[in-house]
């Protein structure tokens, strides 16, 4: 009896490994070109400098920041802007990085998630990925229960950007599968 129950069960694992090839496989073939080839930065050295701001306009969208519709986010003023095909600023708020920045460059929305649960351990909503660094997920999202949060370990590496609820809400809607996200000093 002993070794038919292990010839079902090895049996069933294979039946179900071949079926998760399967899906991945056709999973695969729907993905848009573009992001096929991995969430990896066409990073130049004109975008590792620092893009020209506006002083009288500190949220102004900086110049440098691609053209068309895209999410562009400063690691270093800790600010996001969403910007319409025309190049029209339809929304600009300020973040909370995690731990780990992308580098400079362009990437695209590669997946969402309505609600997750962050490394920090907080309930997030509307979760928008678009690279990882070093095996570190880099995505935004908003904290459900509490805006600024428990202040997270310093051991521990997140990538998570973290808006208010609001800003989040207008992210989401925005920042669907395939949108470029222009990261920028």
């Amino acid at each position: 009896m002993t070794g038919t129950s292990s010839v079902i069960v090895a049996g069933l694992t294979a039946a179900a490994l071949g079926t998760v090839g399967f899906l991945a496989l056709r999973a695969q073939a729907t993905v848009p070109a573009a992001l096929r080839d991995g969430p990896a930065a066409s990073a130049s050295a004109a975008a590792k400098a620092k893009a020209p701001r506006d002083r009288q306009h500190p949220t102004a969208l900086p110049d440098g920041s691609g053209t068309g519709e895209r999410v562009v986010y400063s690691v270093d003023d800790d600010r996001v802007w969403l910007v319409s095909a025309g190049g029209r600023v339809r929304h600009t708020f300020t973040v909370r990085p995690g731990s780990v920045d992308p580098a400079p460059g362009t990437y695209w929305v590669t997946s969402r998630s309505n609600t997750a649960t962050g490394t920090d351990g907080l309930p997030v909503e509307h979760v928008v990925r678009f690279t990882s660094v070093d095996g570190v997920v880099i995505g935004f999202s908003a904290a459900v229960h509490s805006e600024s949060g428990p202040v997270a370990d310093p051991n521990v590496k997140t990538g998570g950007i973290r808006e208010s609820r609001a800003d989040g809400d207008a992210l989401w809607r925005f920042a669907t599968i395939g949108v470029p996200v222009v990261v920028i000093r």
